[in-house]
């Protein structure tokens, strides 16, 4: 039997997305709010188009020495987001285990950030592209709780849904808190990320 994949130092952060004001301030959004938060954190301005994804570079301290990150959001929409970021990691010879994907994920208390290495996709879209495009799960992500709907919405209703008041506030500090699982898995490694957050919970 072929021994599990192991997370490598990660050299690509992807997060998922919608392209389009209109779905900027969504649940569904998270991903590239937090690509966006960690983008400002570095002073990075600069993002341009490549092989279908917006893309910005930093140069990041991980492991002691200074090491360049991608940053990415695939422009194809949610539920297709494999199709971009496969061709990107292709263009930039990456493989699944030095990625870092960062969604919204239901199954989860609003608020609450987890790193996590393979496993399930939880009925992600997103997730699904990915692993089917990438014939993998063994790839880390940052999971971005945004709890359940309430009553009876529907799902899709809840991800997609202009976020006001409270719950942009919310939203914001939950991506700054992302960024900061992302930091984490950069400098120490996605295992210690995962150990530090309580992932496999």
């Amino acid at each position: 039997m072929p021994s599990p994949a192991k997370p490598q130092d990660i050299v690509l952060v992807c997060g998922l997305g919608n392209p389009g004001a209109e779905y900027e301030r969504t649940r569904h959004n998270i991903g590239f709010a937090t690509v966006d938060a960690l983008a400002q954190r570095e002073g990075v301005g600069y993002w341009k188009t490549e092989a279908g994804c917006e893309v910005a570079r930093l140069k990041h301290r991980c492991g002691g020495e200074l090491r360049e990150v991608v940053l990415a959001k695939p422009q194809s929409y949610m539920n297709t987001s494999g199709g971009p970021l496969s061709k990107l990691m292709r263009q930039l010879h990456v493989s699944p285990q030095q990625i870092l994907v960062v969604h919204d994920e239901v199954d989860l208390p609003s608020g609450v950030v987890r790193a996590k290495f393979g496993g399930g996709l939880n009925a992600h879209n997103g997730l699904r592209s990915i692993a089917d495009k990438l014939r993998t799960r063994d790839f880390a992500r940052v999971r971005c709780g945004i709890g359940r709907p309430p009553g009876r919405m529907q799902v899709a209703d809840y991800v997609l849904r202009e976020l006001k008041g409270g719950f942009l506030e919310e939203f914001e500090a939950t991506a700054q808190d992302a960024a900061d699982v992302v930091e984490t898995c950069l400098e120490l490694g996605v295992e210690e990320a995962v150990n530090r957050t309580g992932g496999n919970r």
